[in-house]
């Protein structure tokens, strides 16, 4: 059931009597990979963005020094994904949904005494979700530090290995996401179905963008036929090797900040 986690890492294989006996225990480090099961293309499976957060996770665990004490949770593999539900196979929860569940979620953790909380979310549809998560826990318990992450936002050497164009378009099922898939879950990828789509460009001297700072709403039908946005067609085990090492040193340190991190306190000061 741990998949990419570490079995002794693995937040389920716990008892509640190891949980209750855990000193220092608003320290430990408690990581929720978040992903989504939804459309990415002919060539890859429904699972991308959860697969990604969990083995991103787990390979940084497995590296993570034995005396900092983390865990990760269940991958919660449903995410909100209506911007792909045109594209049959894509679950999707709402958005009021995903927050009540991560709500919920993130109460449970803090009713057991844990306080620090780690959002690792893989999917490019939901990190305002998290924020907004992590901002309501926190202000509701003023000692839970929610950590509202993107699993890419680590240093990491894609942005070197892939060209302009698809830094810049490259967003979904491209060569990024396809090359990982390849490095955690080879035997899913169907090479021979990949295709490159990329969106339609704006003008020029538009201060608009598909994501960005001045973004416009979108369903991924509007964007692309085949569900792809990006060229997953260049896409290499070798790649996907080296990103997926690079995004594991990224978060093992990442890791080990939440460890010392201490919630700043300016309020007591007046």
């Amino acid at each position: 059931m741990h998949t990419f986690i570490p079995p002794n890492r693995f937040f389920p294989y716990l008892t509640w009597t190891e949980i209750q006996a855990m000193s220092d225990k608003e320290n430990i480090v408690v990581i929720q990979p978040v992903g989504a099961i939804e459309q990415h293309g002919p060539h890859l499976p429904l699972v991308v963005d959860a697969a990604i957060a969990t083995a991103v996770v787990g390979k940084a665990l497995e590296q993570l020094a034995p005396e900092i004490p983390a865990y990760a949770l269940p991958t919660l593999s449903y995410g909100k994904s209506n911007e792909h539900w045109h594209f049959p196979g894509t679950v999707t929860l709402s958005a009021q949904t995903l927050i009540n569940t991560l709500m919920e979620v993130g109460e449970s953790l803090y009713r057991s005494g844990f306080r620090k909380w780690a959002l690792v979310n893989g999917h490019g549809g939901q990190p305002q979700i998290m924020e907004i998560v992590a901002r309501d826990l926190h202000q509701q318990h003023e000692d839970f530090m929610v950590f509202p992450l993107f699993v890419w936002r680590v240093p990491n050497i894609a942005g070197e290995l892939l060209t302009p164009k698809e830094k810049a378009l490259g967003i979904h099922a491209g060569d990024g996401e396809t090359s990982l898939l390849l490095s955690i879950l080879p035997e899913q990828v169907q090479m021979e179905k990949a295709v490159a789509e990329y969106p339609q460009e704006l003008p020029e001297d538009s201060l608009l963008s598909m994501e960005g700072k001045l973004p416009f709403a979108w369903t991924t039908r509007d964007l692309s036929k085949s569900g792809v946005l990006g060229d997953p067609t260049t896409a290499t085990v070798e790649k996907g090797d080296r990103i997926l090492q690079s995004l594991a040193d990224g978060w093992t340190r990442v890791i080990q900040d939440l460890y010392k991190f201490q919630q700043p306190k300016a309020w007591k000061q007046l």
